[in-house]
């Protein structure tokens, strides 16, 4: 049998290191190329964070920076660092954020503002920019991105980034998942000249309609007016700051691909209207201004309006002519031409 003695000199050495390995151990991460790692601190002598859940002042808690590939010291047992995969829109695809912290949103806002808080890989940049939790209007386009998972939930088609927190808030992130199922937000808006139709635009934020309105006017249409251009509702943020309502647009979409965020509008395609030979397009209109009677003392069946004002339109449309109509704004009928 064998037996071993150890001199007090030897165990000292030994435990000296095994203390060495370990603190080698815990102060030594390693984070691949591909991933990127979130890093939790454990403890600090300034306490845990006191608001949200990201520490920006070195407190017990989320670090707002994330540890990029590579090898990094970190002080012995103060950190837990979470190695997550980066995050990949794919070709053709929208990618949708969720903040877990920031400021409140504002009483009959849905989503989050980024008008100025636009950094989602700067968690530290976007809370001081006044980043607010919750979904966000800005959305991701394809490609890779480096973004702290524990601050921002990621959503695309295939897969949720995020990363598992104790107060879990997969509830509310799987009802804004099926809602962006629901009208194919995924994708981008794409209509061609194949299929004959517009896209007709539902706001589901920003302001409600004025008392009598059913359409909520055109806004943002100066393509020189950088702040408010919204390049057909792609820009939430400009939309809006343009005086953009809630509700059903008078403005429609067209031939082309449009990258809209759904949870912000919803499109709902419908055919355009098409004049016959032979036939005119009598237009009634449920928006606009309120114009003058145009039809004269001979005309005995209602007013007449001017082009672009509510009521019945004093001008058909001719025929042969192909009109986007964005029902209930407009509608048509077509009548038989006949010469006075």
């Amino acid at each position: 049998m064998w037996q071993f003695t150890f001199t007090p000199t030897e165990v000292l050495v030994a435990a000296g290191v095994l203390l060495g390995l370990a603190l080698l151990w815990s102060s030594v991460v390693y984070v691949p190329n591909n991933r990127a790692g979130v890093l939790e601190r454990l403890w600090s002598p300034k306490g845990s964070v006191k608001q949200g859940i990201v520490a920006l002042g070195g407190e017990a808690g989320y670090a707002p920076e994330l540890l990029r590939g590579g090898f990094h010291v970190l002080f012995p047992f103060k950190y837990r660092v979470h190695k997550v995969n980066l995050v990949v829109v794919p070709q053709g695809e929208i990618g949708y954020l969720f903040a877990r912290d920031g400021k409140p949103l504002e009483p009959g806002q849905s989503l989050a503002s980024n008008a100025s808080a636009t950094e989602f890989e700067d968690v530290r940049g976007f809370l001081a920019a006044g980043g607010q939790k919750g979904p966000q209007r800005k959305l991701l386009r394809e490609g890779m991105y480096a973004i702290n998972v524990a601050q921002f939930v990621v959503l695309t088609q295939a897969e949720t980034y995020a990363l598992a927190l104790a107060s879990s808030d997969a509830q509310t992130i799987e009802a804004m998942r099926s809602q962006i199922e629901s009208r194919d937000g995924f994708h981008p808006v794409v209509i061609s000249d194949a299929r004959d139709v517009i896209g007709v635009m539902t706001v589901h934020d920003g302001p409600g309609l004025p008392p009598g309105e059913l359409i909520a006017p055109p806004v943002g249409l100066d393509r020189d007016d950088v702040l408010r251009y919204h390049n057909q509702f792609q820009d939430a943020d400009r939309f809006l700051a343009a005086g953009g309502y809630r509700g059903r647009q008078h403005q429609v979409l067209v031939d082309g691909t449009y990258y809209v965020n759904r949870l912000f509008a919803s499109v709902e395609f419908t055919e355009k209207t098409m004049i016959p030979m032979g036939m005119v397009g009598v237009v009634v209109s449920f928006t606009g201004l309120r114009g003058a009677d145009r039809s004269g003392i001979a005309y005995q069946h209602g007013e007449l309006v001017g082009e672009g004002e509510r009521g019945v339109w004093e001008a058909p449309m001719m025929p042969g002519s192909i009109r986007s109509t964005a029902s209930p704004a407009r509608s048509s009928r077509c009548r038989r031409r006949t010469s006075s």
